[in-house]
């Protein structure tokens, strides 16, 4: 059986099995005993708002193509990361 080469990108080893069975490298495989990926927690948080702010941020969020709770998530880790790089320029 051939084996498998050494990629040096991902998109590299993206195109090869794109192209390649795993089924033709099966014994170059191994068994995983621990997950190499995981999904972080999330935790639910309420926030209020008036109808027409939802309104706006559904309007805006449809343009986009994106569910508007997913948008209000976009929106709040952008603005953490802002804050977040402004308080280490001040430090």
């Amino acid at each position: 059986m051939a084996k498998i080469p050494q990629f040096k990108s991902d998109k590299e080893e993206a195109r090869f099995w794109d192209t390649h069975s795993a089924a033709d490298f099966l014994d170059q495989f191994e068994e995983v005993k621990e997950p190499l990926f995981f999904r972080p927690t999330k935790r639910t948080a309420s926030i209020r708002l008036e109808n027409t702010v939802v309104k706006k941020i559904r309007s805006i969020a449809q343009g986009k193509g994106l569910n508007y709770t997913t948008l209000i998530r976009m929106w709040v880790l952008e603005k953490l990361k802002q804050e977040q790089h402004s308080i280490r320029a001040t430090h």
